[in-house]
């Protein structure tokens, strides 16, 4: 049977891996036990009986279940299972791994797959992004990404030789033209053979500039089909989404409609894999906790319809995920009691707040659910997303109005994408930048150029923009090379407003794939990621909000010039509970030249804060007790300390979280996975109060 026929090809895949891991699972719990071993066999098991369920392997799927039943009694518990309980859980293994066995077969003699009354034939379940075999595809294609890189560098000695084969031909052309004008007998001969000589040189050397044409022009074919095939189009997951939802629609007997956006973004395989596994979580939750019956709904004045919209979007350097229902939104009270049943919170103690609550819901095992089905009850589904946002160095959130709806958000960082961007010249050194940020380009004069260099505005409809050359962002610190004079200005939209930057000439756009840049390559805060070039040169990839914070630091609203010598910065407070991010931070500071005082939590802080004069507060969000942003809020609210300065550094990386800073007071938002050591120190020159 051919491969694209066989509905269950990469569910045996994706079966052996969750096995091992099962096994392995039960093994490691029978020596030892306790919450971390049992919560990762029932996040396996949970996802084996999804996957089962979606291929019809119902025998897989229940046995799966019962060793979920097994296990959740033992959730929270320290004590070793019962031997009769480890025995039947083995048992059970025994039997998965026995099912799944018996679909290894000859590719030309499947069993049927059975199909329920009423459901999608298995030949339609949509084969999943990201696979043992696929992520492996994509380190064969990283190796030849690489090994055509190495290639095309390899072709500078080979147009060099083109070169040279010309030089030759124009120089027995010389030899020949000197022959003809010459006198005597001999130069009838040596003549002769000069132009045969120069005939010769230019054949070759033409065969062998069309050689190299060629081949360049293969390879960057090659490259290009290489990077198309590493990069998914996000709409491959949205399938089995769809699938998920009507499933779980009609075991639940609901009406419910599934939208999705943003199919057409590119990105690596290895992170919709794992985010496809962990949004079928969330759909299915969006409909079993979030969508109504028809009648509740229309007695609410909702369209009888349930609606769950997945949505997907590049934002910067970040890729989102959101999941948005039109629900009833969070039980809150509901989810109040269980934790309190749980212990998490104390029983008739002051109501948390709805933040508080979610972020129960976000360290997992809670459900609102009263009782447990194939698809609900058991808290597992944002513990799963949780745990590929940790997986993946994200952040997720959830954003719930009862009676309206819930948003669940998942912010990754991305490690490569597809984008169309424009390449810009500044003093020599050519970049790109992202095409979905530009707003205009605008060709300046030499006068018009130096006014808004010298004032620091460009005029851009009606209104005053924010002015600075780019080649003084990029040689920050250092000596502008001599360049053209700035022949155009890109303006730039940013979440802080619309900026503009110089440049010596606009070099038209292209299609690109970004990479991060490595680890040991430090760079501006202003320089996103890298891509490669035609010629397998990399190409700096700006950062347009880098870029937006280094124009409005320097932004005056005047003429620039030099300032006296500024007087000694005051002390910085660190507030952190975290003894490793305090040391860092303190190094930091202190290799730099600031005095600075720790502080372990947020009260502390505070209570240090009214005893001492300081300069700038740097500090972290989640913290025990009161957080960092309430910390904020209470300096903001004091007439003494509300001067300070505060720079929150944190692990959360969403728009939300940043906007929250923001409201609070903060001046300056640095996430702790992009953490830049000369970013920080120049947020903190730039705010800190001097005595």
């Amino acid at each position: 049977m051919a491969e694209g026929k066989d509905p269950l090809r990469y569910f045996r895949i994706e079966a052996r891996e969750l096995i091992d891991q099962i096994s392995a699972g039960v093994l490691d719990l029978d020596q030892r036990a306790g919450p971390e071993p049992v919560a990762r066999l029932l996040r396996a098991a949970h996802t084996l009986k999804g996957a089962a369920r979606v291929v019809k392997q119902k025998e897989i799927a229940d046995r799966a279940h019962s060793f979920e039943d097994v296990l959740v009694p033992h959730r929270t518990g320290e004590t070793p299972l019962p031997a009769e309980e480890m025995r039947e859980l083995l048992r059970l293994n025994d039997e998965i791994a026995a099912y799944v066995a018996a679909l290894e077969r000859p590719p030309e003699a499947p069993p049927p797959v059975p199909a329920s009354p009423g459901s999608a034939s298995p030949g339609s379940v949509p084969e999943p992004v990201d696979t043992p075999t696929h992520r492996a595809a994509t380190q064969d294609l990283d190796d030849l990404l690489d090994a055509i890189g190495e290639t095309n560098a390899r072709m500078a000695p080979l147009r060099a030789g083109c070169a040279t084969f010309d030089r030759l031909q124009r120089s027995a052309e010389q030899v020949a033209e000197q022959l003809r004008l010459g006198r005597g007998t001999a130069t009838g001969p040596a003549r002769a053979a000069a132009e045969r000589l120069a005939g010769q040189l230019g054949s070759a050397g033409r065969r062998f500039t069309d050689a190299v044409d060629q081949i360049e022009r293969e390879l960057d074919d090659v490259r290009a089909k290489a990077e198309g095939l590493r990069l998914v189009p996000v709409g491959s997951m949205f399938t089995a989404m769809r699938r998920a939802v009507r499933d779980a629609a009609d075991g639940e007997g609901r009406r419910v409609r599934f939208a999705a956006r943003g199919a057409g973004i590119r990105m690596g395989a290895h992170l919709l894999g794992p985010v496809s596994g962990a949004f079928l979580h969330v759909v299915r939750n969006a409909v079993v906790h979030g969508i109504e019956p028809e009648d509740v709904r229309l007695t609410a004045g909702k369209p009888a319809e349930g609606t769950i919209t997945v949505e997907v979007e590049r934002r910067g350097r970040y890729a989102v995920f959101r999941c948005v229902d039109d629900g009833r939104g969070f039980d809150l009270d509901a989810l109040r009691r269980t934790a309190e049943a749980r212990g998490l919170l104390p029983p008739g103690g002051p109501p948390p707040d709805i933040d508080e609550l979610l972020g129960l819901v976000l360290q997992g095992g809670i459900s609102t659910s009263p009782s447990v089905t194939e698809v609900s009850g058991r808290g597992i589904g944002m513990d799963a997303v949780r745990e590929v946002a940790a997986q993946l160095q994200g952040e997720v959130s959830v954003r719930t109005t009862p009676g309206q709806g819930t948003t669940v958000e998942l912010v990754i960082p991305l490690a490569l994408l597809a984008m169309t961007g424009l390449i810009v010249e500044a003093a020599g050194t050519v970049a790109t930048l992202p095409l979905d940020a530009v707003r205009a380009c605008v060709r300046l004069s030499a006068e018009e150029a130096a006014a808004a260099a010298a004032g620091g505005r460009l005029i851009h409809e009606d209104s005053a923009a924010p002015f600075l050359p780019l080649a003084e962002v990029l040689y920050a610190g250092s000596v502008v090379p001599d360049a053209p004079a700035i022949g155009a200005a890109v303006v730039v939209n940013s979440d802080g407003g619309v900026f503009a930057v110089g440049v010596d000439r606009l070099a038209g756009t292209c299609a690109l794939v970004a990479r991060p840049l490595p680890d040991l390559a430090p760079a501006s805060a202003v320089i996103g990621s890298v891509a490669v070039d035609a010629d397998g040169n990399p190409r700096l990839v700006l950062d347009p909000q880098g870029l937006a914070d280094e124009v409005f630091r320097s932004d005056t609203g005047g003429v620039r010039g030099a300032a006296a010598a500024p007087a000694a910065p005051l002390p910085i407070l660190v507030v952190d509970d975290s003894l490793t991010t305090r040391m860092l931070e303190r190094s930091i500071l202190e290799s730099a030249g600031y005095e600075v005082d720790l502080a372990a939590s947020g009260e502390e802080g505070l209570d240090k804060a009214r005893a001492r004069d300081y300069g700038l507060f740097l500090t972290d969000i989640d913290m025990p007790g009161i957080d960092g942003f309430t910390f904020v809020a209470r300096t903001r609210a004091d007439p003494r300390l509300a001067g300070v300065p505060a720079i929150m550094v944190s692990s959360r990386a969403s728009a939300a979280d940043r906007d929250r800073g923001r409201e609070a007071g903060a001046s300056a938002y640095v996430v702790k996975g992009e953490f830049d050591q000369e970013q920080l120190l120049a947020h903190i020159r730039r705010l800190v109060v001097r005595s």
